[in-house]
């Protein structure tokens, strides 16, 4: 992505400003971007019924990314279940694995990666446009952007964007892409083509709905009449089937309006009537970013 100039930062920091002063008295941009997606978004639905915990996944993933990861004979390991996991920095999605209600049955192995809101809350808490929300759906980071002021982790309803907390400079926020660069070519996302199962399908997200839908008709002993990320914080890109409340498989309850919203109309209330915070906030910022670009030229000194 191109690389932003200080000039360019200083721009879009004044934007930003002005943006946050002016919304009192305007639609937010949630709002805004309400129905953002358009026909051609794509989706994933993830069928945690079908899924078998085996996390080639996982090893995609890295290896799509450009990763550190272990031999893929590693991942037949399932002593890593004994404990819930996080997307971070050394892997943009798990699987974790829960027990079933039913003891006959097999446990259930759940997938975690950014769900790709259809109106992201990382992108509202931004204040320097690194978050942007593709046509495809996807949800990127532009590291040239970026200050790490780490709002997007506060506002995340998923907790998904992770820092590199173990680096003393350029530290990164690391997510899920969707793997945006390998659709831009064609190519179904890297997770999705390992699945040897088929537990994740890849398609248009309109005509994925239409699928989870027949799924629960056809088997309503198999799955639970929910489709979780069809209306959650007004929907996401990635949803889910499974035969258990999510609740139990550590989906938060999460209500249909979307979540920048929320984020906005509390930022809003604070700021409203009390300027000098937002200025400080824009200046905070650039410190931050200058300090930031002043280290890496350090670095390569």
């Amino acid at each position: 992505m191109e690389k932003q100039s200080r000039r360019n930062f200083l721009k879009t920091t004044a934007i930003a400003t002005a943006a946050i002063t002016g919304l009192t008295t305007r639609k937010t941009k949630a709002q805004e971007q309400k129905g953002f997606l358009p026909d051609k978004a794509m989706g994933v639905l993830v069928d945690t019924t079908v899924c078998i915990g085996c996390r080639k996944c996982e090893w995609a993933c890295k290896t799509a990314h450009q990763m550190p990861t272990p031999p893929i004979e590693e991942y037949d390991n399932r002593d890593v279940f004994k404990k819930m996991r996080r997307p971070d920095y050394t892997s943009y999605t798990v699987v974790n694995e829960y027990k079933n209600s039913d003891p006959d049955k097999f446990p259930i192995d759940v997938k975690v990666q950014c769900m790709h809101c259809d109106q992201p809350a990382c992108v509202s808490a931004c204040i320097v446009g690194a978050f942007s929300k593709l046509e495809n759906g996807a949800v990127v980071w532009d590291e040239s952007k970026c200050i790490g002021c780490r709002y997007c982790m506060v506002a995340c309803p998923f907790q998904i964007p992770a820092f590199e907390f173990h680096k003393a400079f350029q530290p990164k926020i690391t997510k899920c892409d969707f793997c945006y660069t390998r659709q831009s070519e064609g190519k179904l996302p890297a997770c999705v083509e390992v699945c040897p199962v088929e537990a994740l399908t890849f398609g248009k997200r309109e005509d994925l709905i239409q699928v989870a839908k027949e799924k629960i008709r056809l088997y309503p002993k198999r799955y639970i009449n929910h489709i979780y990320g069809e209306f959650e914080v007004g929907g996401t890109s990635w949803m889910y089937l499974a035969s258990e409340d999510f609740t139990k498989l550590s989906f938060p309850k999460l209500q249909r309006e979307p979540a920048p919203g929320v984020s906005e109309s509390i930022q809003h209330g604070i700021f409203a009537y009390f300027i000098p915070p937002v200025a400080l906030y824009a200046l905070l910022g650039g410190v931050m970013w200058l300090n930031k670009n002043k280290k890496t030229e350090t670095e390569e000194e």
